[in-house]
């Protein structure tokens, strides 16, 4: 497909259209940085902001969505179920709280945060289970237009697969050229499941990577953009976070040129440079 602007979109296996690019919100802060980063994004054309109840900014967020005066329909608006909230009565209610907090009737996407919490590492595949089957009942009722998961890898997935009458339509993870998480990204695409790229700067660490200031040199570009535009060119959908306006307008500039085979093979080979995802079984969260 050809990708020409923030919103075009890819379809998601449930017909459901998700621009290309999304507007990252970790460690943003909540109150007036939260807001002005959000509207700010929305005045540079995102039409995707991802958010989580663990980011503690969906208050500011919501009100960023009904201040920029865009409709409703024109924004896919993410949020995220946190570890706290696993299991049926309770993903029920972590769903009707983010709702609150961004002020919304529905959200386009939900998505699973952690496969394995802290607090239920004894008995984590049974918890995704029910905190699945509330989310399927949510999406049935239309309070989510589409459902999904977060750094899942295969086992999880599989453990999940068992039970769900719906499949994710999309697993959001840490890839960037410093992670490609292959095996993870191909059960991904066996599954018809959208890749999300989550720090596809790698938290910062990407912007100092001699190798992609080098292929970022050759075209002109910023190593985010490169970093960026690498993402697109493998299917991926990238997640930019910052609370800079100029940099906000930068990442999303990532449509007038394309990144050689050469220098995507490059870039591909890079694992490691700027650090890996962590292991979902061995977090302290």
């Amino acid at each position: 497909m050809t990708i020409s602007s923030l919103t075009d979109t890819y379809t998601l296996s449930n017909g459901v259209k998700i621009p290309v690019v999304g507007f990252g919100t970790w460690q943003t802060p909540d109150g007036d940085v939260a807001y002005q980063s959000t509207l700010d994004a929305l005045a540079a054309g995102y039409r995707h902001i991802d958010t989580a109840a663990a980011y503690g900014n969906e208050e500011s967020i919501g009100r960023a969505l009904k201040d920029s005066g865009i409709a409703r329909e024109d924004i896919f608006v993410t949020s995220k179920l946190w570890n706290d909230m696993h299991g049926y009565e309770s993903a029920k209610q972590a769903l009707e709280d983010t709702l609150k907090r961004l002020d919304l009737e529905y959200l386009d996407l939900y998505l699973i945060h952690w496969p394995n919490p802290k607090a239920n590492r004894e008995n984590w595949a049974e918890a995704n289970a029910e905190t699945w089957r509330a989310m399927e009942e949510a999406y049935e009722a239309g309070k989510v237009r589409a459902i999904g998961i977060s750094n899942f890898q295969v086992h999880h997935f599989e453990e999940l697969l068992k039970t769900a009458k719906v499949t994710p339509m999309v697993n959001q993870l840490f890839v960037n050229p410093s992670d490609v998480e292959a095996e993870i990204v191909a059960f991904n695409n066996e599954h018809n499941v959208l890749t999300e790229a989550y720090s596809p700067l790698g938290t910062g660490k990407m912007l100092t990577v001699a190798a992609i200031q080098e292929v970022a040199d050759k075209y002109n570009k910023s190593v985010a953009q490169v970093a960026l535009r690498w993402s697109l060119q493998h299917g991926f959908l990238p997640l930019p976070k910052s609370m800079h306006k100029e940099r906000i307008v930068e990442n999303g500039q990532l449509f007038d040129f394309e990144l050689s085979a050469e220098d995507m093979a490059t870039l591909d080979k890079l694992e490691g440079v700027a650090g890996t995802h962590n292991d979902a079984d061995k977090t302290n969260f």
